[in-house]
């Protein structure tokens, strides 16, 4: 019978260790009667008991692990504890014995066979139930007796069991673009409570909405174990997207999570475009590759390329269509200018679809006249021409000598100095890499011509230098005849001109003649060359530098200043002796010899009346 929330049970073996052979039946208080009595035995009065029961509480174990159910919410003093009693909630609804510890003695297990070997109590009366398995999932009731009061405890034991696996199968390896499809199930094995399978894309969760993506779930139980399996599939309406997305499947509060999966997207081409992979520029000669793109997955396997195909015999260009099978790419093979102009390409199965690219074939063709060496002479007239053609618009720069131009060299009349290698450089403007190179090399030739030739009187005047300069091409050689000189002098031979001079001291004036000479002719000029020593007093003098000129048309005004020296010489003589003479007189008178003299004067100039 119950009393009060407190089973009262006959007939147990709890009797007979007792001493009790019967059940009894006692007017006291509710009470077990097991419990009653051992106390009976003891003699310890049940009179004043009360009966307390604690709210239930939850526990969670894992499976498989031992499960640790407390017997007090809290600590609860153990030296005035007469027994514990611990009982579980049957299949029904009804309570059964797990085992009963006394003061002072060792538990005694009552469990029936599904607790067997499994069951132990802890130093702080904790039931321990090691190997949780589901069934362990239940309430456990603690009872402690003591003197004054008897304390219930339930605990409610839950028992968690995460899947042995996720597993993620059949995944198609190509799906149709915008169609439902199945692409993939997930199973979850063994789990309690369920597992709550997630679909992932992309690592992150796919919200299922009818349409694009449908998530069916479904859950078994094992009768025998009681876990659960659970198995979800999706089906989802791919795009494009798509092609690169990842797909797994993971269970809700778990770190479990499948490997992810990919899939192939088929669906029908909607553009062409054609890609030139080639490196620009093109250049004549070069061979360029044409590559057909489709977008479609998988996309076509053979195309239509439509080419320009030169034709120099009729100096025209035709359209050819060449078809390339299992390749998308065509090569053309030492294009030409001709091969300029707009390409196109097509799937084999789709002509409607047509991509076009344009493509510029790059030329120069430069003509330079004239060329090579070219020889002229000396005041003729050369005309330069060049000739360009490009596919765009050229520049052209000019040196002669490796030294730049300011513009394209004319010659209306041909100078020694315009000889030289005069070289073109032509590039086009867009394209700086694709450039020509021309040149001729001009030689100007002529006979011989003296252009100067001139005398002029050494720094310390004591020589004169004679210059002869001349031009003509080749170089012409230069002698001098009417005089030898020394310390000879050739300048270097710069545009077809040259000088020699002559170092020289003459002693007479003298008439020099200076000619040059080449394989084409020949020219000579004379000057007159002053000497530079004057005779005074039978004496040779070396004229002093400030009366000498440089130019020949000088001797005559130096030789007038010679004579007007010598007469103003003579002259300042002349007035010496007189004045001599006169101071000479002047003393004789004052000395009283005046009349001695006037006599000796007489005497001598007596003879000279004679003679005349």
């Amino acid at each position: 019978m119950q009393q009060s929330g407190l089973t009262v049970e006959r007939g147990t073996p709890e009797y007979p260790r007792c001493g009790v052979s019967s059940p009894l039946s006692l007017s006291c208080p509710p009470y077990d009667v097991t419990v009653g009595t051992c106390l009976l035995l003891q003699k310890r009065p049940l009179q004043g008991i009360t009966v307390s029961s604690v709210e239930k509480v939850e526990i969670t174990s894992q499976y498989g692990e031992t499960i640790r159910v407390p017997c007090s919410p809290g600590d609860t003093p153990s030296d005035d504890i007469f027994m514990i009693k611990w009982k579980y909630e049957k299949e029904d609804g009804t309570s059964g014995d797990l085992l009963v510890k006394r003061e002072g003695h060792n538990a005694s297990i009552t469990a029936p066979d599904a607790f067997t070997d499994r069951l132990s109590i802890a130093e702080d009366n904790s039931l321990l139930i090691a190997g949780g398995v589901l069934s362990d999932q239940r309430t456990f009731t603690c009872m402690i007796v003591k003197p004054s009061d008897i304390t219930e405890f339930p605990v409610e034991v839950l028992i968690h069991k995460s899947p042995e696996a996720l597993e993620l199968t059949n995944n198609p390896d190509a799906v149709e673009m915008d169609k439902l499809t199945t692409i993939g199930e997930c199973r979850a094995e063994e789990a309690n409570p369920a597992a709550e399978i997630t679909w992932l894309r992309n690592d992150t969760p796919l919200e299922a909405d009818g349409k694009g993506v449908v998530i069916t779930a479904s859950t078994a139980v094992d009768p025998d174990t009681g876990l659960s399996s659970t198995h979800s599939r999706l089906q989802y309406s791919a795009g494009k997207e798509d092609a690169t997305a990842r797909f797994s499947c993971s269970v809700t509060g778990t770190p479990l999570k499948s490997s992810p999966v990919q899939f192939t997207i088929n669906y029908p081409t909607e553009k062409v475009s054609l890609e030139v992979p080639t490196p620009m520029p093109f250049l004549e000669g070069a061979d360029i590759t044409l590559r057909c793109h489709a977008d479609g997955n998988p996309p076509p396997s053979s195309y239509v390329f439509h080419l320009q195909v030169s034709n120099r015999s009729i100096a025209m260009t035709t359209g050819e269509e060449v078809t390339v099978e299992n390749e998308n790419e065509y090569t053309l093979r030492n294009v030409t200018r001709e091969q300029t102009g707009e390409y196109k390409c097509s799937p084999l199965d789709n002509a409607s679809l047509l991509a076009s690219n344009n493509i510029t074939v790059h030329y120069l063709d430069v003509v330079l006249s004239p060329s090579g060496r070219v020889v002229k002479g000396a005041g003729e007239t050369l005309a330069v021409t060049l000739q360009k053609d490009a596919s765009s618009e050229v520049t052209v720069s000019w040196t002669k000598d490796q030294v730049s131009l300011s513009e394209e060299p004319q010659f209306e009349r041909l100078q020694y100095s315009d000889s030289g290698r005069y070289e073109c450089q032509a590039s086009l403007v867009a394209l700086r890499e694709l450039t020509s190179t021309h040149s001729f090399e001009l030689m100007v030739e002529g006979s011989p011509r003296i252009t100067s030739l001139r005398e002029q009187v050494s720094a310390d005047g004591t020589h004169k230098v004679l210059s002869c300069e001349a031009e003509g091409f080749p170089k012409p050689s230069v002698e001098w005849s009417g005089i030898n000189g020394t310390s000879e002098e050739e300048s270097d031979y710069i545009d077809g001109k040259v000088t020699h001079r002559l170092t020289v001291m003459p002693k007479a004036n003298l008439t020099v003649t200076c000619l040059v000479m080449n394989e084409l002719g020949m020219d000579r000029k004379e000057t007159k060359v002053s000497s530079l020593l004057v005779h005074i007093d039978d004496r040779e003098v070396t004229m002093d530098k400030q009366d000498q000129s440089e130019e020949s048309g000088d001797q005559t005004k130096l030789a007038v200043g010679i004579v007007i020296a010598l007469l103003l010489a003579t002259l300042a003589v002349a007035v010496g002796y007189w004045v001599y003479a006169k101071k000479s007189k002047q003393g004789s008178w004052k000395t009283g010899e005046k009349e001695e003299n006037a006599e000796e004067s007489k005497k001598l100039e007596a003879p000279q009346k004679a003679e005349v």
